[in-house]
């Protein structure tokens, strides 16, 4: 019997009842969280030639990995030297927790603003 062309491109099969299954190892999705997919979405939108490219060379996963990583990197320092500076200890998380959680709230909104901004997502 001839081989198909998955056989010759080295393809191998499993039997289940009458039916001949290939195997297929699907590749682990990309961590691209939050930061990536609004990336993705922002190339998308207004770079669609720059992202075609990279998606048709197999580099869009990779580059949005490093994008929501970097992304995140800065939010989580911005957060802490945002809160170091407006003077948001534990201190006040233990004494008035509703506090802590507006003041830690607005921080991180304007993390993610300068994030906005720095990566021109908008």
């Amino acid at each position: 019997m001839a081989q198909s062309f998955f056989e010759r491109m080295g393809g191998t099969y499993h039997r289940e009842g009458d039916y001949l299954i290939p195997d297929l190892i699907v590749p682990p999705a990309p961590k691209i969280g939050v930061w990536g997919t609004r990336w993705k979405r922002y190339l998308k939108q207004y770079h669609n030639g720059i992202y075609t490219g990279m998606l048709l060379s197999s580099k869009i996963d990779a580059h949005l990995e490093e994008i929501a990583r970097a992304a995140e990197d800065m939010f989580l320092q911005l957060v802490e030297q945002m809160a170091e500076r407006a003077g948001i200890t534990e201190r006040l998380k233990a004494d008035d927790q509703l506090e802590w959680v507006r003041q830690i709230n607005a921080i991180r909104n304007q993390a993610e603003e300068t994030i906005y901004r720095e990566f021109k997502y908008e």
